[in-house]
C-alpha cells in the first residue's frame, strides 16, 4: 500500500488488516476505465453498501438520541444527515478527495473537490471499513467522522434557510438561486448553481441535484455574508 494511504489510515485511526480494500475503496471509476479494469475494481459496490450502512447507524443514532422526535422528523433529518453535500462536507474535513485514484479527465476537471465524487467515496470508505473490521468499526468510523458535532454542522444542513433569513435580516434585495450550467450523462448528472442578492453572487455550488448545488452555494454564501460581518439566526 502506498505511502498515501497509510496516512489516510492514521488521519481515520482505523487500520486495515485488509489492505487493499482502502486501495479498492479510494478507486474511482474514471481511474478503472483509463487501466481496462474489470468494473467490479472500482468503488461504486463498496459505496453500495457503505450506504446501506450509513443509512441503518444514522437511523438508530436519531432513534436513541430523542425518543420523542416522530418517524417523519427522522426521516426528514436523517436525509439531510446522510445527503452527497453534507457526507461532502465530512468527506473535506479529512480532505479525503487528496487520496483518491482519479483518471486523467476526471484530475483536470476538479474531482478531487467534486461533491458526488467525493461523498461516494465516503461511502466507500464506510463500506471497506464494514468489511474489514465488521459492523462496530463502521459504526464506530461514521459516528466519529459523520455523526459527530452536529450542532455544529447545522449551519450547513439548514443553510438555504439560515441564508434566507439572514437575507431578509439585512432588508435588501431579495436572494435567488440562478442555475448556471449542468453536464455529465444523464444518470449522473451534475449541476452548478449559484446564490444571489439581486444582482450580486455570494456563493457557488456543484451537486447531483440543483437542490444539492443550491445548498452548497447558500452554505458558502453564508460564509461569505459572515467575512462580512453577517450573523446567523440564533437556532
Amino acid at each position: 500500500m502506498n505511502r498515501k494511504l497509510e496516512k489516510l489510515e492514521q488521519v481515520i485511526g482505523y487500520r486495515f488488516q485488509d489492505k487493499s480494500l482502502l486501495s479498492h475503496a479510494m478507486t474511482h471509476s474514471s481511474y478503472a476505465n483509463e487501466r481496462h479494469w474489470e468494473k467490479a475494481r472500482n468503488n461504486e459496490r463498496l459505496e453500495f453498501l457503505g450506504d446501506a450502512v450509513l443509512e441503518l447507524v444514522s437511523s438508530d443514532f436519531l432513534y436513541h438520541k430523542n425518543n420523542q422526535m416522530p418517524e417523519g422528523e427522522m426521516t426528514r433529518t436523517r436525509a439531510s444527515m446522510v445527503c452527497e453535500q453534507a457526507l461532502a462536507y465530512c468527506a473535506g474535513e479529512i480532505r479525503l478527495g487528496d487520496y483518491l485514484l482519479l483518471g486523467r479527465g476526471e484530475e483536470a476537471t476538479g474531482g478531487r473537490e467534486r461533491s458526488s465524487v467525493v461523498s461516494d467515496a465516503m461511502e466507500a470508505l464506510i463500506g471497506a471499513v464494514y468489511l474489514d473490521g465488521g459492523f462496530a468499526s463502521a459504526k464506530e468510523f461514521i459516528h466519529k467522522f459523520i455523526l459527530n458535532d452536529l450542532e455544529d454542522k447545522q449551519l450547513f444542513y439548514d443553510s438555504k434557510t439560515i441564508l434566507q433569513e439572514m437575507v431578509q435580516g439585512m432588508g435588501r434585495e431579495a436572494l435567488t438561486y440562478e442555475l448556471l450550467g449542468e453536464e455529465g450523462p444523464e444518470h449522473n448528472r451534475v449541476y452548478e448553481t449559484c446564490a444571489k442578492i439581486g444582482s450580486r453572487e455570494i456563493g457557488r455550488g456543484q451537486g447531483r441535484s440543483k437542490k444539492a448545488a443550491e445548498q452548497m452555494a447558500a452554505y458558502r454564501g453564508i460564509l461569505k455574508l459572515q467575512e462580512e460581518g453577517q450573523k446567523a439566526p440564533e437556532a
